[in-house]
């Protein structure tokens, strides 16, 4: 920081000096208005060096307080993951919300990270009546069942609207047991959902896939609705099994779908 101050004196110097020179020269300059053009320009060149140190310390400022918060998020990050495997189902909820609001705040830094942290949650093994399960403890199952939901809204929320620019985020859900799954009005990237099973419906209702879609081996309890619905790369409906109504209106394919041995009830029209 000296050695710029000490040029900025020096060339500030030297302008006020060649300045005044170069206007004593001129016989019908008075020696007073020399001296104050002179010292215009002379401290022309000092206030040029003050903007440049405080847009400097402007910039380490903003660089510092960047770090900071890159800090502080990447800590409430690795808390609210840290927290997705506690035993209180609120717990978990909150966590969950966190990561939310992270990836909605720095969606460049966060966003795909977070979405990738909630599927593997889903993914986890889960038991529950509505599968078909027996479990042992049904009050816990529901409040697990709960958590879930919860991580499929965030899962929404962090997800841009169908119509907005910007990246498309991939969702890894295969083998994961869902309920009442829900990207209506979303833009997804590749959808991984081999062998996904869904209870209470879903909806692809205007979402927007602009990566492919693999529902190899998929089974859906409700309703199935594929309305308006975009596939912008291949689409797999393998061994898709779809136990009620399944309704495919106004479905785009970029490419032929892959229907094979797929399932669905009688009278069902697909694209």
């Amino acid at each position: 920081m000296k050695r710029p101050l000490v040029w900025a004196f020096v060339l500030s110097a030297a302008v006020f000096a060649g300045v005044l020179v170069w206007l004593l020269a001129d016989r019908a300059t008075s020696r007073g208005d020399a001296l104050k053009t002179a010292g215009l320009a002379g401290g022309a060149v000092a206030a040029l060096y003050g903007l440049w140190l405080n847009d400097r310390r402007r910039r380490v400022e903003e660089d510092r307080h960047e770090i900071e918060r890159s800090r502080i998020s990447d800590e409430r990050f690795a808390k609210a993951v840290e927290l997705l495997g506690h035993e209180a189902d609120q717990v978990r909820v909150g966590a969950m919300h966190a990561l939310g609001g992270l990836a909605r705040s720095r969606p460049d830094v966060y966003a795909q990270t977070v979405l990738d942290v909630l599927c593997a949650y889903l993914r986890r093994p889960f038991r529950h009546p509505d599968f078909g399960d027996t479990v042992d403890d049904p009050a816990a199952a529901d409040r697990e069942l709960q958590a879930r939901r919860t991580a499929q809204q965030v899962i929404r929320w962090v997800l841009p609207e169908a119509g907005s620019g910007g990246p498309a985020y991939s969702l890894s859900l295969s083998d994961a047991r869902l309920d009442r799954f829900n990207l209506s009005r979303r833009r997804v990237g590749l959808l991984g959902a081999q062998r996904v099973v869904i209870v209470n419906g879903v909806s692809f209702t205007d979402t927007v896939f602009t990566g492919s879609v693999f529902l190899t081996g998929a089974t859906v309890h409700g309703p199935a609705e594929f309305v308006r619905t975009k596939f912008e790369a291949g689409t797999g409906f393998r061994d898709f099994t779809a136990h009620d109504e399944a309704r495919f209106e106004d479905v785009s394919f970029a490419l032929p779908p892959d229907f094979g041995q797929a399932s669905f009830p009688a009278g069902t029209e697909l694209p």
